[in-house]
């Protein structure tokens, strides 16, 4: 099916992918993916024709730009059967974290980038000189959602692995047809992933303070749910008495409810609760209470809960539910899962290059003259359009095979031990990193090329030894 070079173990995980293209574009997508994980430096598409080591001799080097210009895949069934790979790794109640990102990119003719708000760079809601500093960058917004999976060498640990995604065009610089905000693409990616869930598992959306808002909290489908954080000032109800007849339509809403500022500075006593956060045991206390969040739920019950730090260092915060079935320590647990979608952020971006590729232009016919120069971005037509979804596929597919990979044939406790003794200053080591999964798989493919004569053991005992230090180098 795939290229004779590739490790078996890789060409079991990307045989789920078969539905997804013809078989030439088949050929293709494993040499973009064999290319993605071994590429050491910058991860651009001529990079990685080059970093698949001979296994893209088959083609000429256009055919990969048109895979990604021009094929005729889809994304989303890209996304589906990702999904059903990440499926056995998934518990009965799946957490789906919702995120945007920015992926800064350069030039003026790359299809949909846009000035966009830079967190990274900003500082806003810290400390700094002169106060909070918003920045801005040039490149594309992504409405990204990632699944939340459990980790087999930590029962509280677990990585995000983005899948499904949407580009958020500024609405300065897209037609006024074709502007959706950014809650509303996340709606749709919902949606969607909710058709996608069998029947015998629920899908739990976490998602922070742009996405708990109306446009998601009202539009969930059935067997979904969300948690996420509450405005300290939010307008909270009780149930409506409608037991009475009385003229005019039905109340929607009872007696106002103590917003969360109004519970937390009221008597009613704290709960003391002693959590395991980001791998630290916390104590915080607590105040629970049910009611209706019109604005953002509308009629649905959800369950709120005000948080405050003893020790007086954070700020009371609020967060809220809508699983009726959620105590205090599953709101907050469920929450803490969204900063995995932003470990998974640095690694494709730091590790796997998701910013590298400046695919996405058009050139001008040859022989034409020079458009006159607009100020601002200005991309022809809707070109590149295709280019820079297909890209972005196959950078989070790279990302979640290396993950899968490892989760089914990794070797966590040598990888500790190899790292200890090639870097003993990491004596605090515990558990393998993103790093060490994709340093394994890259032996594995180097190792594949090479030979896969079972008869030269010696052989691959002797690159797996050198090969670390070989890559370091390179």
């Amino acid at each position: 099916m795939f290229n004779t070079r590739m490790p078996l173990t890789v060409e079991n995980i990307l045989s789920v992918f078969v539905p997804c293209f013809t078989k030439p574009s088949l050929q293709t997508f494993a040499t973009l993916m064999a290319g993605w994980i071994c590429c050491p430096g910058r991860h651009t598409i001529s990079r990685l024709i080059q970093a698949s080591s001979g296994l893209s001799s088959m083609k000429h080097h256009s055919a990969f730009y048109r895979f990604l210009s021009h094929g005729a895949w889809s994304q989303d069934a890209l996304a589906k059967a990702l999904f059903q790979l990440l499926l056995p790794l998934l518990p009965e109640q799946i957490t789906l974290i919702l995120d945007d990102t920015l992926c800064t990119k350069g030039g003026p003719q790359i299809f949909g980038a846009a000035m966009h708000f830079d967190a990274r760079m900003s500082t806003y809601g810290r400390k700094a000189a002169g106060g909070p500093q918003k920045f801005f960058a040039f490149g594309h917004n992504w409405v990204v959602a990632a699944v939340w999976i459990p980790l087999p060498w930590s029962s509280s640990r677990g990585m995000a692995i983005p899948f499904i995604f949407r580009l958020y065009r500024s609405k300065k610089r897209c037609p006024e047809a074709q502007f959706c905000k950014r809650t509303s693409l996340a709606a749709e990616i919902i949606h969607t992933v909710a058709s996608w869930v069998p029947s015998d598992h629920r899908l739990h959306v976490v998602g922070d303070g742009e996405y708990a808002c109306r446009t998601i909290g009202r539009s969930l489908p059935d067997r979904v749910m969300f948690t996420g954080p509450m405005v300290m000032d939010a307008a909270l109800f009780g149930l409506p008495d409608n037991s009475k007849p009385k003229r005019g339509r039905p109340r929607k809403m009872g007696e106002r409810m103590p917003s969360p500022q109004q519970l937390a500075d009221s008597s009613t006593p704290w709960k003391s609760l002693t959590l395991n956060i980001y791998q630290h045991n916390v104590t915080l206390l607590v105040k629970k209470q049910r009611c209706l969040w019109y604005t953002v739920t509308g009629t649905k019950m959800i369950t709120m809960i005000v948080t405050r730090d003893p020790t007086g260092r954070l700020a009371d915060r609020a967060f809220f539910t809508t699983d009726d079935h959620f105590s205090e320590e599953d709101i907050l647990a469920t929450f803490t899962r969204r900063w995995e979608i932003e470990v998974a952020f640095r690694n494709t971006k730091q590790t796997m290059g998701l910013e590298d590729p400046q695919n996405g232009w058009w050139r001008r016919p040859h022989g034409s003259t020079r458009p006159a120069r607009l100020p601002g971005p200005t991309p022809h037509v809707s070109r590149g359009n295709t280019t820079v979804n297909h890209t972005l596929a196959i950078a989070f597919a790279a990302y979640a095979v290396v993950i899968v990979w490892y989760l089914r044939h990794g070797k966590p406790d040598d990888d500790i031990r190899a790292v200890k003794r090639d870097a003993p200053w990491y004596l605090h080591k515990a558990t393998p990193s993103f790093m060490d999964m994709l340093a394994s798989l890259r032996r594995e493919f180097w190792i594949a090329r090479f030979s896969r004569d079972p008869r030269l053991g010696r052989v691959r005992q002797i690159i797996d030894a050198v090969l670390p230090r070989w890559m370091l180098a390179a």
